[in-house]
């Protein structure tokens, strides 16, 4: 591994290998939760989406964070050439999350029937089988936030698709095995042992990561040897100053991300406690809450994975320019990230709304709830779009050191989300659709604060033009012709081969065909818009290919 200026110049080009990474994990997340499903059905998914919120909850607050705060100081220090100091932060923090994970650990496992709301008990097992993946959590962070430091997302890129391939294989097959050895056949005990198994792929995926990761360190302890033998900076830190720094840097990270992610387990609380007030079957508002987060949730995440890409690859580059003061190269590193985010999310977004039938068809068939989970995923696709927004303003706002910004502003978004769900809940019976536009609310908010926050701070202005008007200009024309384009698809191949080939392989066959017709059109659109540069092309996975192509087809 070798350090070069890729970290500060070329954001793009490490921001695409982490959406690469991005985009197969969040496919794989979303085809291996298609037979989960299958096997643990809504009510399953429902007991499984609240411990997994509750343990995403518990993992902000020992770990989440990690990756990204131990990117940020210890790229502050190799900018100023302080090799041994960053090493010492890598040590320190790994003896954070030993601590701080092991007492979240034995809190989640001993408290779980305290942290699950007290009408669904069915979850408080699926909880403690979490447990010990909050420890291992802590230490697979540390060192994929090191490497990113280092400005090479490769090895966080490849550990995460390994860690997501692991958790797929045994979600399945432990759901399987559980049901198998203690549901005894009877048909109640399926939703809860099934979502048991398939909680225990989590900390299994983990697990195969952090091995990973851990032989990715090894192959790599030379270089960093040799680097600290470089070190001529002449600060040498105590371990006690180390600490305060990653204190202080870690704990608003952790608060903000906490505060900006705690909405879920919010939502999930007020949305159990409404129903049971309204005398709701619980069984039957597990089933509508799986729906909303195993169904609606795990599609929206694809695309926002994008946005967490680039925000993840964009904090080491803003952290050292703003270090070094350039702050000229810090808001041109911005201005690309975001240009670059939203060139992904918007028409994201909008193909999620167009094709939502055919998603749901093929990945979550199942009937009793397929049209509801259609209706909310194309009225609140276009949260996607505010959530990647935000994403990379909160990201931008801890690069620059501002930590305690993003932390206000979850905590006025949330307060404000609340105000508004909690009337929806209980006055209307809009149920599912209450949380969609809750949800869809508080993003909006979050996207709104930070940008002002953004322009506060930096001074930074954003470019309109072709950082958005070009994008949903393009992308609306693409959702319609994309639109027209599957329902004639579908049309024919089902009048041609409907007696030959199943329905659902040929609705997954029409689909995949037209999500390519959709990428092309809106790709031709943006260049003729000239919403793309060549040299913002380029920094695609596979740029040079693109341009070339592009250049064969007169785009550029």
């Amino acid at each position: 591994m070798s350090r070069q200026g890729t970290k500060e110049e070329n954001v793009l080009t490490q921001a695409s290998i982490l959406m690469v990474a991005g985009i197969i994990t969040r496919i794989i997340g979303v085809l291996y939760r298609s037979p989960v499903t299958s096997i643990i059905g809504d009510e399953g998914n429902g007991y499984y989406s609240i411990a997994v919120n509750i343990y995403t909850m518990i993992l902000l607050i020992s770990s989440y964070s990690i990756p990204m705060a131990v990117s940020k100081v210890v790229s502050a220090k190799l900018a100023l050439h302080q090799y041994r100091n960053a090493h010492k932060v890598f040590k320190c923090a790994l003896m954070y999350v030993l601590v701080v994970g092991g007492i979240a650990s034995l809190i989640t496992f001993f408290g779980a029937s305290i942290l699950v709301p007290s009408n669904q008990p069915n979850a408080v097992p699926v909880l403690r089988i979490l447990a010990p993946t909050v420890f291992f959590s802590g230490f697979l962070g540390v060192l994929r936030g090191y490497f990113q430091a280092h400005g090479t997302m490769m090895p966080t890129s490849l550990s995460q698709i390994v860690e997501q391939v692991a958790n797929a294989v045994i979600s399945i097959g432990a759901a399987i095995l559980f049901i198998h050895l203690f549901a005894g056949g009877k048909q109640a005990k399926i939703p809860v042992f099934g979502a048991m198994g398939s909680a225990a792929g989590i900390g299994a995926g983990v697990i195969t990561g952090l091995l990973f990761m851990l032989f990715i360190y090894a192959c790599n302890k030379k270089f960093f040897a040799r680097e600290l033998t470089r070190d001529d900076s002449g600060a040498d830190s105590s371990y006690k100053d180390i600490f305060k720094v990653i204190f202080f840097m870690i704990t608003p990270v952790i608060l903000s991300t906490f505060v900006y992610n705690i909405s879920t387990v919010v939502d999930q609380t007020l949305f159990m406690d409404v129903m049971s007030f309204k005398k709701m079957d619980s069984e039957l508002a597990a089933s509508l809450y799986g729906v909303f987060s195993g169904k609606y949730w795990v599609l929206i995440n694809v695309p926002i994975a994008l946005a967490n890409s680039m925000s993840t690859a964009m904090i080491p580059a803003v952290s050292s320019s703003y270090t070094l003061k350039n702050y000229k190269k810090c808001n041109a590193h911005v201005r690309e990230a975001i240009h670059f985010t939203m060139a992904i999310s918007i028409p994201a977004a909008v193909g999620m709304g167009v094709l939502a039938y055919p998603i749901m068809e093929v990945l979550f068939p199942q009937k009793a709830t397929i049209d509801l989970a259609v209706s909310i995923l194309r009225i609140g696709c276009l949260s996607v779009v505010f959530y990647a927004m935000s994403t990379v303003s909160n990201g931008v706002l801890q690069g620059i050191g501002k930590v305690n910004i993003p932390l206000r502003n979850a905590a006025i978004s949330l307060v404000l989300h609340v105000i508004v769900l909690t009337p929806l809940l209980l006055f209307t019976n809009l149920d599912l659709y209450a949380l969609v536009f809750a949800t869809m609310f508080y993003a909006f908010l979050m996207c709104l604060l930070n940008n002002l926050s953004v322009r506060k701070y930096l001074g930074y202005r954003q470019e309109m033009k072709r950082t958005f008007l070009i994008p949903f200009l393009c992308a609306a024309v693409m959702g319609v012709l994309c639109y027209v384009f599957y329902q004639g698809l579908i049309f024919i191949c089902t009048g041609i081969l409907g007696g030959f080939i199943p329905y659902r392989v040929l609705v997954l066959v029409c689909l995949m065909v037209s999500v390519a017709f959709a990428v092309a059109v809106y790709f031709v659109l943006e260049l003729k818009l000239k919403g793309i540069k060549e040299k913002e092309l380029a920094g695609f996975p596979k740029g040079n290919t693109l341009v070339r192509l592009a250049r064969k087809c007169n785009l550029l």
